[in-house]
């Protein structure tokens, strides 16, 4: 395993959780090897999103929302030694944008937490979500939720804020490791995703506005 970003993602179990795997034999399974055989092959990751003919929305889309927030957990995982109660006290994008976490539980308002704070909350509020057959349904056949494209635009919208805080606050390392290929390939993956589908804000989009500008148009 020559590759230094995969050394420091399999040494690093504590970041791991539980993959949502996709039974094989499934629809969703045939979907999320066809995703995966578009990206290996290289094609143009604007034409790798679109939603092959005959295919449904939903299934794309969950297939899409489980392997972002597996990626994009790897690379939070590999910076996290990093990334601290004292080197970040506040969840932020740079001065401009902090971050509060707010759920059903035990943060009923917006509440100001540091950044590895914040990661852990929303990493298993995810977890929880993907895991939940009401939202993600794995049967075949079972119809998804009316509220599903909504919940996963609040998923997307908050893996997006991972993106802003380790590009702006963590890239340092990142490029020591190596890994900014790797890690700009996920993002522009991301990117072209939500905004084929229209599954976030234009407003959420603005902190990383300038960098996607010139990576991905």
């Amino acid at each position: 395993m020559s590759n230094p970003f995969l050394k420091q993602v399999f040494n690093k179990d504590k970041t791991f959780r539980p993959k949502r795997k996709f039974e094989p034999g499934t629809q969703r399974f045939e979907l999320h090897k066809r995703a995966q055989a578009s990206l290996n092959a290289g094609l143009d990751l604007r034409l790798a999103v679109q939603l092959p003919p005959g295919e449904d929305l939903n299934d794309w889309v969950a297939v899409h929302v489980v392997d972002f927030f597996n990626r994009v957990n790897l690379i939070y995982g590999t910076i996290s030694d990093g990334c601290t109660e004292q080197s970040c006290p506040v969840m932020s994008g740079g001065p401009k944008y902090e971050y509060r976490w707010q759920d059903e539980q035990r943060f009923r308002k917006p509440t100001a937490l540091s950044a590895p704070r914040y990661m852990d909350l929303l990493m298993d509020w995810i977890e929880v979500q993907i895991n939940n057959e009401d939202i993600f349904p794995t049967n075949v056949g079972t119809p998804f939720p009316k509220t599903f494209l909504q919940a996963v635009r609040k998923i997307l919208s908050r893996l997006f804020r991972v993106f802003v805080h380790v590009y702006i606050h963590h890239f340092d390392r990142i490029a020591q490791m190596g890994s900014e290929a790797h890690v700009n390939t996920c993002y522009k993956h991301f990117y072209y995703f939500v905004t084929e589908f229209n599954l976030i804000d234009p407003k959420e989009l603005e902190p990383l506005k300038e960098m996607t500008s010139r990576m991905c148009h």
